[in-house]
């Protein structure tokens, strides 16, 4: 039996060069078969093409051919002849006529009718270079024919003319008898005030070819004028476009009549032949005439549309495809040659490479048996490929099943699928079917069951410490286990236990429990366990880092009761709003997607977008009136009012004891307190800074900050570092010291310093690309200063350190140690007040240049501001409300229309409300007023 196999086998040698030949012959001939097609294919696309350019071509021929005569036939409507009543009064305008004729060649004839029956028609003699009228006097070069009229009866009457005008020969039709008024051109004209265009048409009197246009005259009812034009040189340019000698060429009209060839030896039946074949079917035809095989195509012309004419073209086969047929007969001789070749090569690579394949299968068979250390090498070619095919086969199983869990054990992350990959592929590479991982927990003592494939053991093992032996650890695992398992024991690098594998090696398996086996199994078990630490200690450090974010976005809500919960709310918000983003199938958003990078570290900016927050001041972050820094300084200027108030008592008691007028002093004294009074009112509801400051109330601040006091007690004693610094180089006034009420003094300011923060764009230190603007000074507490600003409660300053926070949030996270897949944390943690429009800080980016991420950050910092309801400053806003607010935001530059429609549309607003918001905030919203106009 095993000779008949042998037998029944092909030499190598000859099936490597027959197959090689084989493949070759049916490669040529595949490959020259769709050469002809595509070459074929590609000479008759460019025919159609070309046949297509033709009519275009003929098309604008058509066009200019009419073009002049319509011009000429629009400042004729406006001449004198159209209202002239008699005909030797409208021969005076023959020398207009004779230029309208003497500027186009192909203009033959120019006509008038009137509504009285009257015509006048004035032609060349000579047309389409030919005589038309025999009987002409020789030099004749007009002739003018009209009807005159002998009381009831019209008669015609020719005139011919010369080069100057002069009357030549007069002659007299008695039965000539031709009314213009029921001819088609005159009434088609009167029908409508626009040019008419007739069908090109044999002329009767000339048997030219050509065209008739008309049209009524301006301003004369009744009246109409017409011009004949020619077109008999169209076969002339259709005989410059032929593609092969052999080609034909016409243009025909829908009833199949003949209007110009470019084959003016070719019979009219043979194009009407050739036209039946071609049909007026669009697309390319192929036809038998006369023997001959022929491509043909029509093409409308469009310069008519109301008339059906098409360009014929009709191309003989053999002479369309001469280039095709001389390719294809070098490819095939080429292609023989290269067959040969191939078959002489084949042949002796086949024999040098046969010899010494028996001799290597018996060495590739021994990787099949797990011993990878086998030296795969022959210093000979190989001869049988039989045995090899077997063995390499299962050489490359076991290879692939090694380099899958190779792969595995990299690149797993999630740590519950990496255990069941690896249990899978273990599995698979030792031909079995059942098996489980146990990971170890090291605080409760116990083995836990991460992975069963049907092997049903217990959940968990109790009481195995963690420096237990390998065996003592096997032999509580084989307790409830039966059958013939393979254990091994899982420990990372510091030999620390890690968990347990078990492998179910079932009765009547091919593989047996060898010493191989189980040294492969003890050392994928090795592999595992460094994969499985890996992913723990990744897990882990991902956990200590989430849990640090949180702590950070804690610290800064529970440091100002302004910002409570704001910095947790914001990511779930921005995290649903990317989530609709990435499931939108259509708009602007079907091709947003984010890879799990991506959300994560979209995740992390999220949570630490106000992390700069920490490095801004608690009284400027907190400051709920005009004059507040670490406490409201209104109490200061109310016991200056004080003084005054008690200045003047004082006043009216020394005015008593003087021995003036007491009910005089007591109405001043009254009058003076009054009006403080009504300055500090004033000046205590300015600091509210609740209402716009309009420039009338600055002016009476101004007016009441002038007003004196006394002071009688040193101002430079007491004070800290700082406020001595800022006094420094001031001289002390003498007491008692006369200041104004309010003021703005030197030592209100706070210069920079060496603390300059790099946000200007010129600056050197500025690597970021920050484009803000920088105050004067770090920080202005002058009275006048604060309690003059117009809008709000915070100075120039103080808002520049509130939005600084975004400077210090990129900052601070640019100089984490970020791996590259979080690289841009700091880029989508500082962006989220950018604005569409490029006003935004602090980079003063336009939409374009930010990401939908970004974008989407945006959205939802400012809707989570306007809804919170935590605030103690303020109230949360309705959903309605917001909404509202978020749409004038949109329109005006301020946030992404298609990002807030998107957060409208999907109801995002809402589910985050229902989370988030007081039942009071979720009023009805009608959505149709936030959708795109």
């Amino acid at each position: 039996m095993e000779q008949k196999r042998q037998a029944a086998r092909v030499s190598l040698a000859f099936l490597i060069a027959s197959t090689i030949t084989l493949g070759m012959l049916t490669l040529a001939i595949v490959l020259v078969a769709q050469s002809y097609r595509g070459m074929e294919q590609a000479k008759v696309t460019a025919a159609a093409a070309t046949a297509r350019q033709l009519a275009i071509s003929v098309d604008d021929r058509i066009n200019a051919i009419t073009q002049p005569p319509s011009t000429a036939l629009a400042v004729l409507r406006h001449d004198t002849l159209n209202r002239l009543p008699s005909l030797e009064q409208r021969l005076q305008r023959l020398p207009v006529i004779a230029d309208v004729l003497a500027s186009s060649r192909i203009v033959s004839a120019v006509y008038a009718g009137y509504d009285n029956g009257d015509f006048l028609l004035f032609r060349k003699v000579h047309s389409s270079g030919s005589l038309q009228f025999p009987d002409a006097p020789g030099n004749a070069r007009y002739l003018l024919q009209s009807l005159e009229r002998n009381g009831q009866k019209r008669r015609g009457v020719w005139r011919f003319y010369n080069e100057a005008l002069d009357l030549l020969e007069h002659r007299v039709l008695e039965h000539y008898d031709y009314d213009p008024r029921t001819r088609p051109w005159y009434q088609n004209a009167l029908a409508g005030d626009v040019l008419q265009l007739s069908t090109p048409y044999v002329f009767f009197t000339t048997q030219e070819t050509g065209l008739t246009l008309s049209q009524g005259a301006a301003n004369t009812p009744g009246t109409v004028l017409g011009i004949d034009v020619t077109v008999t040189d169209l076969g002339d340019q259709l005989a410059e476009l032929k593609q092969t000698p052999g080609s034909r060429l016409a243009i025909m009209s829908e009833t199949g009549e003949l209007l110009a060839d470019a084959n003016r030896h070719t019979e009219p039946d043979d194009l009407l032949t050739l036209a039946m074949h071609i049909g007026n079917t669009p697309g390319i035809h192929r036809f038998e005439h006369q023997g001959r095989a022929w491509y043909g195509m029509t093409e409308p012309l469009e310069t008519l549309p109301g008339e059906a004419l098409s360009i014929v073209v009709a191309i003989p086969s053999d002479e369309l495809l001469a280039d095709v047929w001389a390719a294809l007969a070098r490819q095939t001789t080429i292609a023989s040659a290269i067959a040969l070749l191939l078959l002489i090569l084949g042949w002796f690579l086949g024999r040098q490479v046969g010899k010494p394949l028996e001799r290597l299968t018996n060495r590739v068979s021994n990787l099949s048996q797990f011993r990878f250390d086998t030296q795969v090498r022959s210093e000979s070619h190989i001869r049988e490929a039989s045995e090899l095919g077997i063995a390499l086969d299962d050489m490359a199983r076991t290879i692939r099943s090694f380099q899958s869990i190779a792969t595995v054990l990299n690149r797993g992350q999630d740590l519950n699928q990496l255990l069941r990959d690896i249990l899978d592929q273990i599995i698979a590479i030792v031909s079995q079917q059942r098996g489980a991982i146990y990971l170890f927990n090291s605080h409760q003592q116990q083995l836990d069951l991460a992975v069963d494939r049907g092997l049903e053991l217990p959940t968990r093992l109790s009481h195995i410490p963690s420096n237990a032996d390998d065996n003592d650890i096997i032999r509580q695992l084989r307790s409830h286990i039966t059958g013939h398992p393979v254990f091994a024991i899982l420990r990372n690098r510091r030999k620390k236990l890690i968990g347990a594998l078990i492998i179910e090696m079932e009765h009547g398996s091919h593989t047996h429990l060898s010493d191989d086996l189980i040294v492969f199994v003890d050392e994928i078990a090795g592999s595992a366990a460094v994969a499985i630490e890996t992913r723990e200690l990744i897990e882990s450090q991902q956990a200590l880092l989430d849990g640090i974010i949180r702590l950070v976005a804690g610290a800064i809500d529970a440091k100002s009761p302004y910002t409570g919960g704001h910095c947790e709310r914001v990511p779930r918000l921005a995290q649903m709003l990317t989530e609709v983003a990435e499931h939108a199938t259509e708009g602007p958003f079907a091709d947003f997607r984010m890879t799990e990078d991506e959300r994560y570290e979209f995740h992390l900016a999220a949570w630490l977008h106000d992390c700069g927050k920490i490095t801004s001041p608690e009284y400027v972050v907190d400051k709920s009136v005009k004059l507040e820094t670490i406490y409201n300084r209104i109490h200061e200027i109310r016991t200056r009012f004080e003084v005054l108030h008690r200045d003047a008592d004082i006043h009216y008691l020394n005015t008593c004891l003087a021995g003036g007028d007491p009910e005089q002093a007591a109405r001043e004294k009254e009058a003076r307190q009054a009006r403080l009074q009504s300055d500090f009112a004033f000046l205590a509801n300015a600091n509210l800074g609740s209402e716009a400051m309009s420039d009338n109330d600055v002016t009476r601040i101004r007016e009441i900050a002038a007003q004196t006091w006394q002071r009688h007690y040193s101002d430079r004693v007491g004070l800290s570092s700082d406020e001595q610094q800022a006094l420094a180089g001031i001289p002390e006034q003498s007491l008692p010291a006369t200041e104004p009420l309010l003021a703005d003094h030197p030592w209100h300011l706070r210069p920079w310093g060496d603390r300059v923060p790099p946000v200007q764009r010129d600056d050197p230190r500025n690597r970021w690309g920050f484009d803000m603007t920088l105050p004067k000074h770090a920080c202005n507490r002058g009275e006048l200063h604060n309690l003059t600003i117009q809008y709000g409660t915070l100075s120039e300053e103080e808002r520049f350190r509130i939005n600084e926070h975004i400077v210090q949030t990129i900052c601070m996270l640019d100089a984490l140690p970020l791996p590259d897949r979080l690289a841009n944390v700091p880029r989508l943690a500082g962006t989220h007040h950018e604005r569409m429009d490029g006003q935004g800080y602090p980079y003063g980016l336009r939409g374009e240049d930010m990401s939908i991420p970004e974008r989407i950050m945006a959205v939802a910092d400012i809707f989570e501001a306007l809804t919170a309801v935590d605030r103690p400053y303020k109230k949360g806003k309705t959903l309605s409300e917001a909404l509202s607010i978020m749409d004038k935001m949109a329109q005006q530059g301020h946030i992404d229309p298609e990002v807030f429609q998107l957060f409208v549309s999907s109801g995002t607003y809402r589910r985050y409300g229902e989370q988030h918001l007081d039942a009071g905030q979720m009023d009805t919203v009608d959505e149709s007023l936030f959708m795109k106009r």
